[in-house]
């Protein structure tokens, strides 16, 4: 290879690795800081006490969504890489279908929404301004996995790098939720984060094998816990 080629390899590949930060970014004004993945009825409810409860409760919701949206945006992302709206609009309602509590649907919807909005805004390429259309004339839910997927292929970012987005957001929207619920350090979440990122590669491999049939959200104590904060009278995060 040439020297030329190697320098574009590398600005190739800081672009991409800068887009997948800028995207997995908490920052990114989508509204994950408004949710907690069940975790404050988890705390209330006394399952989630200490470190050690959190990071239960942490690697439990990770792999859950690896069993199930996981799936989803992977087949959405191979869709979106064919251009395929049909086929995106028939993931969606599975993801949709898959959530079983009002509260759950609201934040993947919502997220997926604003996501949508945002790729418009800032990407602008034809298939998130097709997307967008879609959700908004009801066509389709416009669930977060979906979204993110489209972000992703439409900018030639791949499945996997999607998948650990994903994964990171599922991780610090609990823990950045949990420094404001319980005793907790910075330290403490840090350190649980790093042991769940280190599983990224593992639960990709099987979402990637997986076929969107398989999708699975059976965990019933986290839709116990969302119908008890759908009824709690004082909530500080909307899920």
């Amino acid at each position: 290879m040439t020297i030329e080629s190697d320098c574009a390899e590398a600005s190739n590949s800081a672009a991409f690795l800068s887009r997948m930060l800028q995207f997995g970014d908490s920052m990114f004004p989508i509204g994950a800081f408004s949710f907690s993945s069940g975790l404050e009825s988890a705390v209330q409810e006394g399952v989630v006490t200490d470190v050690a409860t959190l990071r239960a409760f942490a690697h439990t919701a990770i792999e859950q969504a690896a069993r199930g949206d996981c799936i989803a945006l992977i087949a959405a992302h191979r869709a979106a890489t064919a251009d395929d709206v049909d086929t995106l609009v028939r993931i969606d309602a599975q993801v949709y279908a898959r959530k079983l509590s009002d509260e759950a649907r609201v934040m993947s919807v919502r997220m997926g929404k604003k996501f949508t909005e945002m790729g418009v805004k800032v990407v602008g390429v034809p298939l998130l301004r097709r997307w967008r259309e879609c959700i908004e004339s009801s066509v389709t839910p416009g669930c977060y996995p979906t979204a993110l997927a489209i972000c992703f292929a439409v900018q030639r970012l791949p499945a996997s790098q999607a998948f650990v987005v994903h994964q990171y957001g599922v991780a610090t929207t609990i823990l950045g939720a949990a420094l404001r619920l319980m005793r907790v350090s910075h330290v403490d979440t840090q350190k649980i984060l790093y042991e769940l990122t280190g599983q990224a590669a593992e639960m990709y491999a099987t979402a990637a094998a997986a076929r969107l049939a398989d999708m699975a959200g059976f965990a019933p104590l986290t839709e116990i816990l969302a119908a008890v904060h759908a009824r709690a009278h004082v909530r500080l995060f909307m899920n």
